[in-house]
Parts: C-alpha cells; sequence; structure tokens
C-alpha cells in the first residue's frame, strides 16, 4: 500500500538533488521542488486513503460509547440485587399513615 508513496518521494527526492546539482538550479529551487512534487501530493494522497479507516474508527468508538451509555442507563433503572423493595431512595407511595378508629 506505501509502496507508490515510498516511490514518489524517492523520484521527487532525486528531481530536488537534480536541481540542487544542475548549473543553473539552486538550492532553495531543489527544496521548493521536493515540497511541491513531493510532500504535498504524497500527503494529501495519504489522507484520503486513510479516510476510510478514520470514519471506521469513528464509527466504532460511538458505538462504544452508545453501549456504555446504554449499559449505564440499565445499571440506574434496575433496582440493587437483594435490596429491600424501598431501597431506591424513592419516597413511599403512601406518606401518611392512615387513621385508626378509636375503641
Amino acid at each position: 500500500m506505501y509502496i507508490v508513496p515510498i516511490a514518489w518521494i524517492y523520484v521527487a527526492l532525486m528531481m530536488s538533488v537534480a536541481e540542487a546539482t544542475a548549473t543553473n538550479g539552486t538550492v532553495m529551487g531543489a527544496v521548493f521542488t521536493f515540497i511541491l512534487y513531493g510532500l504535498l501530493p504524497v500527503g494529501l494522497v495519504l489522507y484520503i486513503m486513510g479516510t476510510p479507516g478514520r470514519k471506521r474508527a469513528l464509527h466504532a468508538r460511538q458505538a462504544e460509547e452508545r453501549l456504555a451509555y446504554e449499559a449505564l442507563q440499565a445499571a440506574r433503572s434496575a433496582p440493587a440485587s437483594g435490596a429491600a423493595p424501598d431501597a431506591g431512595g424513592h419516597t413511599p407511595a403512601d406518606a401518611v399513615a392512615p387513621v385508626r378508629k378509636e375503641a
């Protein structure tokens, strides 16, 4: 997969060396040749080729977070095992004691 970008960088490097060693070439021209013909195109191609992998990783991370959130919600809504029915922290349904008849 990376053989083509490596080969292209090599070709751009050789073009830069030829530019720097030419009789009317300059080192600055060689640097610009390497950047504009080598690094920018290879960087762009690798970025585009890596897009599906980044999308897969993003979707996997979102699915993992969603599962963790659903597990947390299920744990919060389920009563603790072995606990009394009123141990949920809620007030009882009938908060006022019923009035008894006097005997």
